[in-house]
């Protein structure tokens, strides 16, 4: 079945850098764009970054210049580097994938961003 597992949230200073993964599995990978999501409590879930299967990608506008996603289709893994992090970034990230017009979610990491 699908899964995808995201690790490396945590605390970070404003101005820091993290970088958070998602290992995906149960379906191939390099064929489908993957998405980072966060949510803060009481917001909608928004859509921070997308990258296709051949790895172009998109960036919400808040987050451009500052996030980068990446894949690696060998590990089966999607990534998202996050530098020069403000307070606003400060959420739940979620890896996303649609796959044949289902959304498939991971549980969610953890980025609180605070001196």
């Amino acid at each position: 079945q699908v899964q995808l597992v995201e690790s490396g949230g945590g605390l970070v200073q404003p101005g820091g850098s993290l970088r958070i993964s998602c290992a995906a599995s149960g379906f191939t990978f390099s064929s489908f764009p993957m998405n980072w999501y966060r949510q803060v409590p009481g917001k909608e879930r928004e859509l921070v970054a997308a990258i296709t299967g051949g790895g172009r990608t998109n960036y919400a506008d808040s987050v451009k210049g500052r996030f980068t996603i990446s894949r690696d289709n060998a590990k089966n893994t999607v990534y998202l580097q996050m530098n020069s992090l403000k307070p606003e970034d400060m959420a739940v990230y979620y890896c996303n994938a649609d796959l044949w017009g289902t959304d498939y979610w991971g549980k969610g990491t953890l980025v609180t961003v605070s001196s």
